[in-house]
């Protein structure tokens, strides 16, 4: 049968379920069901899913709203709760702890900005200046255990923060099967024993089943995960590895019973080899020890995390085994790698359903058509390894500022050589308080201001268009602000509050 080499694609087959395999048949089937193409996806009950990806970046609400999901849906059906950032503890010296709060400080521009506001006040009265994190209302928010939407008006402090959410990934695959397959994306249930390859332009053909089923198809999406079944199994496309910066391998997760109402943020608590997680979701808390095999063992790393927990563990721990770092080449031939078969990079910032997402985006504005031009997927593979590399550079700052020198692990990562790109970010805000942007950036200048001056990187120089304000009013300034936003945030209803209001939880 002679293949046809243009017109639109007739069949895509995403290879894998999970969060990434259904998110994937949601937004591919919607965006070419009208063109006639087929979204089809293939995955086994046999083989597990990672599913420990609960916490997010404020990306997944346009995701959820692009799809047409709808938010309180959304939380009822996968146990949700909100979340308006991480809380770090222990990470620049054991005993500190500072918050990177979703959204904006209210005024973070010019010489009038909080940051350098902030840095004068500092100079001039010390601690009574407050921490940074008291002038950011997400951070203000969370620490009070409050939540609300935010607000169109940019008048209101309310308007200047963002959120996103944690769930059980499990229960949102679930939510976006249902979705996919009532709005005509075809299942296959079995196992991929063997998968076909052209013999002149190294294509896929088709993948064959347990059950001896072929399944053929144009376009072909991996998502399954960290075997990458068709990317590194098929295709062999290189893998490039952050681990020289990034070395922890392992991750134990376990969910424990809830202590109080679930909190609207997630904490990330360095420990000796790495750093604990604790995702507060309506029905337990998610908890997690991410370490390096290099510095500690399996079974001490177990230990550890099952004595840190806030009540009682209501499963066995699970241990995940990764590598992190990305594809050379995301998109080869008449296949893309989205998920973990794609890359991964630890989850300290919530970032791999972000990737998944950004990864599903780009395909669906770069969809090749039968030609497959080469032109889409070398732009493709550019920004998508821009994406992951500045993602790569922000998790490694968390590593590159400590002021740790309590075991092997913190020592040597005081100790590394670190990206130029990174290196070239540190420098500029050290000596001038400025935040370096490059393309492609997932988190954007707050977010960094909120890292470098968390871990302790105070810039050495102060906005020379402060000299002409007075000190007594950049003092006083600062104090509104600080109060205005405290006082703002007790007039929110608490998290478990609004939950409530949701039909999601028993009012406190």
């Amino acid at each position: 049968m002679t293949v046809p080499s243009q017109g639109p694609l007739r069949r895509i087959l995403i290879v894998g379920g999970g969060t990434a395999g259904w998110m994937a048949a949601c937004a591919l089937n919607q965006a070419v069901r009208a063109g006639g193409t087929r979204v089809e996806l293939v995955e086994s009950d046999a083989i597990g899913t990672v599913g420990v990806g609960e916490a997010t970046v404020p990306p997944i609400r346009q995701f959820n709203q692009d799809i047409g999901l709808d938010e309180a849906t959304f939380i009822k059906a996968t146990q949700g709760t909100f979340k308006l950032g991480i809380e770090f503890q222990d990470w620049r010296a054991t005993g500190t702890r500072f918050f990177h709060g979703f959204g904006d400080y209210i005024v973070n521009a010019g010489p009038f900005s909080t940051l350098n506001h902030w840095l004068v006040a500092r100079d001039l009265v010390g601690e009574a200046a407050g921490d940074f994190d008291a002038y950011h209302m997400a951070a203000v928010m969370a620490r009070a255990g409050r939540f609300a939407a935010p607000d169109n008006d940019p008048r209101s402090p309310y308007y200047y923060f963002n959120y996103a959410f944690h769930f059980d990934a499990g229960l949102y695959a679930r939510l976006l099967r249902t979705k996919a397959e009532a709005e005509g994306v075809t299942r296959h249930e079995g196992r991929i024993v063997a998968t076909d390859l052209h013999p002149e332009t190294g294509h896929i053909r088709s993948v064959r089943l347990d059950d001896g089923r072929d399944l053929s198809a144009d376009l072909f999406i991996d998502c399954s995960g960290f075997i990458a079944l068709l990317a590194d199994k098929a295709l062999g496309e290189r893998f490039i590895d952050y681990g020289h910066w990034l070395p922890v391998d392992r991750a134990w997760a376990v969910p424990c019973a809830s202590v109080g109402p679930p909190s609207p943020y997630t904490r990330a608590t360095a420990l000796e080899a790495g750093w604990q997680w604790r995702i507060p979701l309506q029905h337990r808390t998610g908890n997690g020890y991410v370490f390096s095999t290099a510095h500690v063992t399996e079974d001490a790393a177990r230990a550890r995390l099952l004595a840190n927990l806030d009540g009682q563990a209501l499963d066995e721990p699970r241990l995940l085994r990764f590598r992190t770092g990305r594809r050379e080449r995301f998109w080869a031939r008449n296949c893309v790698a989205i998920g973990l078969s794609s890359g991964f990079v630890e989850p300290l910032e919530s970032t791999s359903i972000s990737l998944i997402q950004g990864g599903i985006t780009r395909l669906i504005s770069l969809l090749p058509d039968l030609s497959f031009n080469p032109g889409l997927a070398a732009e493709y593979n550019r920004v998508q390894a821009l994406e992951f590399d500045r993602i790569r550079d922000f998790i490694i700052l968390h590593y590159a500022l400590t002021q740790r020198d309590d075991t092997a692990f913190w020592r040597e990562r005081r100790g590394m050589a670190l990206p130029d790109t990174l290196a070239y970010r540190i420098e500029t805000f050290r000596e001038t308080g400025h935040v370096v942007l490059l393309n492609e950036e997932t988190f954007v200048a707050p977010s960094w201001q909120a890292l470098f001056i968390g871990l302790g990187l105070i810039p050495k120089r102060r906005d020379p268009l402060m000299a002409a304000q007075r000190r007594e009013e950049i003092i006083e300034t600062l104090r509104l602000r600080r109060t205005s936003l405290a006082s703002a945030a007790q007039r929110l209803p608490t998290h478990a509050a609004f939950l409530a209001r949701l039909g999601m939880t028993e009012s406190p």
